[in-house]
């Protein structure tokens, strides 16, 4: 029966093996996209649709998005909220639930909203 020492060595060996062919397998992949964007910006150099500095930046482009795919993923989804903000309308006779809220605050607010809704009423009968 192996000893526990050889068992730890044998499972040590299998996770450096599986990175070392995970990181070729990697590796092999980046070459291939590189290779694919740079054969695609050469035709469109050909064209006349690129130029040669566009082209450099057009594989630096595609090569940092391969390499970092969650950097162009996380700009959409933190400035777009997944619902839309919630808003409370009190009618007059109601109490604010917020209970830290001073109440001067409160009663500048309500004028401010009645002198708002009369200029309003002012502005649709002219």
């Amino acid at each position: 029966m192996p000893g526990f020492g050889d068992i730890v060595q044998k499972a040590f060996y299998l996770g450096v093996g599986l990175a070392s062919y995970a990181g070729e397998k990697a590796g092999g992949k980046l070459a291939e996209v590189r290779s694919q964007a740079q054969k695609l910006a050469d035709e469109m150099v050909a064209k006349g649709e690129m130029t040669t500095d566009e082209a450099r930046r057009f594989v630096e482009d595609m090569m940092k998005q391969v390499q970092h795919p969650q950097a162009s993923v996380e700009t959409p989804e933190k400035t777009a909220p997944s619902e839309p903000r919630r808003i409370e309308i009190l009618e007059e006779d109601e109490e604010p639930t917020a209970k830290n809220t001073p109440p001067e605050n409160v009663d500048k607010l309500r004028q401010q909203v009645l002198e708002l809704q009369e200029e309003l009423k002012r502005l649709q009968r002219d």
